[in-house]
């Protein structure tokens, strides 16, 4: 039979359970057998807790209960991330998700407010969107069917534990006959002739055979790298962070519906409020700062004892030359890495799952379908590499040889093109099925001190008087929005708590 009748997915985490659960989802039990190896020996990652809107998507399909997901996983809910000293020390703004206010008479929100407000500042343009606006008050809803009201249209992610995501949907993956071998990989067999992996073997002596392999041993990519060969290409002269130190500690304040990212001299720290707990990270360049000023900065700006002692994770910012190598598929940090400053790490293990069932293989792994797969997954990672980049570009700091540096780097074309069409009209456009639209776009360039020259010239279609009463309408409705929802903390009490938040709840 031509079709694939064994599945090896290499690696468990977040990657190879997130594969596990759509690949037994979708191809459904009969289809062909899915075996995930993984080593209790072999740590995972475990640090990328943030997530975007996408990833509602990815468990719809599945079909899972998002109050019993939240619940397991210790989630809360997010509405973007707010960025603290990154276009000047002392600036702060949220990219937030979904829109600004409505678009008008064809044209784009964003051309009305530059007109309306020629001397920008950020919390002027947080009063028009819902999201952005509910997260400084720390509230949240799901939408609901109100009409033309912002709250039918309220865009939201999740932060979570990744190790319980993962154990989250191995229970789900084996409900579904996913079979969990536990087992260090300790050699690969491939084929004398085509060099397609026939097996793995373990360290108890077991063979397991395959037809399909999925690559998700993390950055060593022992399937797509270590045994294939298949290269790099390193984009560490754009995003020169090398270096992760990350601990996570106790909540105090407030749980907040935001990611904080906050820039320092060489890097930058995360902030991911859960049920239980904070997770905390200060990603870092090696070049520029040291693993001792490191730790020192990150201890220094926690808000509570660490509850780990904290470990450095070191990294390369880059993409494997194929992501699918032969009868090897790569997803997660086996595929390549982008730092999580706007939180797609989960997104591209998403991304990668979906073009891998859109363009499933049989026995003979066509080429033309494997070429495809790896041009799309190169466009989708450099779209969103560039947008990363951006954080990096558009910043007026001179304080540290870091941001003399990135302030001052040659750019990606295609980025620079993006600086040139904002900085004349303040126009952003999506690249085809680009990640990040132009709202994500028009926050960040805002966000960091890009100001258009001008507006779009045919904003000028109303009067000033009357963009000037359209935009109080706008701001007036988005803020009774605001304080028609509740707090983030009383809608997980009263939806999804997680049994660690109601122990604290009663300690305290």
């Amino acid at each position: 039979m031509a079709r694939i009748q064994k599945i090896v997915i290499a690696g468990g985490g977040t990657a190879g359970w997130m594969t596990a659960a759509a690949l037994s989802k979708i191809l459904g039990p009969d289809y062909c057998e899915v075996e995930l190896i993984e080593s209790e020996q072999i740590g995972t990652v475990g640090v990328g807790e943030a997530t975007i809107p996408q990833i509602n998507t990815f468990n719809r399909t599945l079909g899972i209960s998002e109050d019993e997901f939240v619940r397991e996983t210790n989630a809360t809910f997010k509405l973007g991330i707010e960025f603290v000293n990154w276009g000047q020390i002392g600036d702060r703004y949220i990219h937030p998700f979904g829109g600004y206010g409505l678009d008008m008479g064809g044209v784009s929100f964003h051309a009305y407010y530059l007109k309306n407000h020629p001397n920008h500042d950020h919390q002027t343009l947080e009063k028009y969107s819902l999201q952005a606006h509910a997260a400084r008050k720390h509230k949240f809803m799901r939408p609901v069917n109100a009409g033309n009201s912002p709250l039918s249209n309220i865009a939201y992610a999740f932060h979570f534990d990744s190790g319980l995501y993962a154990k989250f949907l191995r229970k789900f993956s084996e409900e579904r006959k996913v079979t969990r071998t536990e087992g260090k990989i300790v050699d690969v067999v491939q084929d004398s002739e085509t060099g397609f992996v026939k097996s793995l073997t373990l360290d108890s002596g077991k063979t397991v055979s395959g037809d399909l392999f999925i690559d998700c041993t993390g950055f060593r990519g022992l399937l797509i790298e270590q045994t294939l060969k298949t290269g790099f290409t390193d984009w560490s002269h754009w995003l020169p962070c090398d270096s992760a130190i990350v601990a996570p500690c106790a909540r105090k304040g407030p749980m907040l519906p935001y990611t904080k990212s906050t820039a320092s001299a060489a890097g930058w720290q995360w902030r991911i409020p859960l049920q239980h707990r904070v997770g905390n990270g200060h990603v870092y360049s090696s070049k520029y700062m040291s693993d001792e000023d490191a730790r020192a900065h990150f201890l220094s700006n926690l808000e509570s004892e660490p509850l780990a002692e904290p470990r450095v994770i070191r990294f390369k910012t880059g993409i494997r030359n194929k992501a699918w190598n032969k009868n090897v598929v790569a997803l997660g940090l086996a595929a390549g890495f982008l730092e999580p400053l706007e939180s797609t790490s989960i997104h591209l293990i998403q991304h990668g799952i979906a073009k891998l069932l859109q363009m499933f293989p049989d026995k003979s792994f066509n080429e033309a379908n494997t070429n495809r797969y790896n041009r799309v997954n190169l466009f989708e990672t450099e779209l969103i590499r560039d947008f990363i980049i951006l954080h990096y570009k558009a910043t007026q700091r001179d304080d540290s040889p870091f941001w003399n540096y990135t302030r001052t780097m040659d750019i990606p074309d295609f980025l620079q093109e993006k600086f040139d069409l904002f900085k004349s009209y303040g126009r952003a456009y999506r690249e085809q099925e680009e990640l990040f639209n132009d709202t994500s776009w028009f926050a960040v360039m805002m966000g960091q001190n890009i100001i258009p020259e001008t507006y779009d010239p045919v904003a000028d279609v109303f009067s000033d008087e009357e963009t000037a009463k359209r935009l109080k309408e706008v701001a007036g409705t988005i803020d009774a929005s605001s304080e028609y929802m509740p707090s983030h903390e009383d809608f997980i009490r009263e939806h999804c708590a997680s049994e660690n938040f109601l122990k604290q709840n009663r300690a305290s």
